[in-house]
């Protein structure tokens, strides 16, 4: 197939399929909050808008990038959120590239948005959508982000079927520069564990997608072929 591998200043019209990668940290961050009982994940385009629409839903909480700040209730952290129980809850989440690469393409007929630990999942859920080929928006660095071009690129060959041995892909991601900077404490709201969390390859049998539900685009986890119908 001739998927499409664009940063998000490249994006130029309404892609048929579109799966936004972000695997430092937004959609490993998400993943694991589904993983801890959140419902849905209203994608928000700014801070302001963030708070503002949490302040609009009593029980609805927010998470944003960076240090911990006045009105969020969490921070782009997997290794943070892991021990913390959503159940039931509606997140609201604002990041630097993720949440702004899945905006960028909300009116796409399907939208993805993965990470390594949601890989696999989203390969076969791609499978047998067979829509044609995928533009893969890769969120970090302008497109260049060598964490998210691997996780792209290593979903696009699993579409084919087959195995894909995925250690090279994880390598590349290790030693990327976002992963460099996680690892040097160079980000703020960090926890160690983070750059491990996010190369937990198919940690999570769910694939995700972003729909528009009204006036919002929200994610919501989907069941992927030959995987349970949920989280875990």
């Amino acid at each position: 197939m001739g998927h499409h591998f664009v940063g998000i200043p490249e994006l130029t019209g309404v892609p048929r399929v579109a799966v936004v990668i972000d695997v430092m940290r937004a959609f490993t961050v998400a993943a694991w909050a589904f993983s801890r009982g959140v419902e849905r994940i209203v994608l928000a385009s700014t801070e302001s808008e963030a708070l503002a629409l949490k302040g609009s839903h009593a029980d609805w909480l927010a998470l944003k990038d960076g240090a911990p700040a006045a009105g969020f209730d969490a921070v782009n952290s997997p290794g943070l959120l892991r021990s913390r129980d959503f159940t039931g809850r509606t997140l609201v989440q604002k990041t630097t590239a993720g949440t702004v690469g899945a905006l960028a393409v909300a009116d796409a007929p399907l939208v993805l948005c993965a990470s390594f630990v949601v890989a696999g999942p989203t390969a076969r859920f791609l499978r047998a959508e067979d829509r044609g080929p995928v533009t893969f928006v890769v969120t970090g660095e302008g497109g260049r982000a060598d964490e998210d071009l691997a996780c792209a690129e290593y979903i696009g060959r699993s579409m084919a079927g087959g195995e894909v041995e995925p250690a090279p892909y994880l390598h590349r991601a290790r030693t990327s520069r976002a992963a460099a900077e996680l690892a040097g404490g160079l980000r703020s709201g960090y926890h160690p564990d983070d750059v491990d969390l996010c190369l937990e390859i198919d940690r999570f049998p769910f694939a995700m997608a972003a729909r528009r539900e009204e006036s919002l685009t929200v994610l919501r986890p989907v069941a992927a072929p030959d995987t349970p119908s949920g989280p875990r």
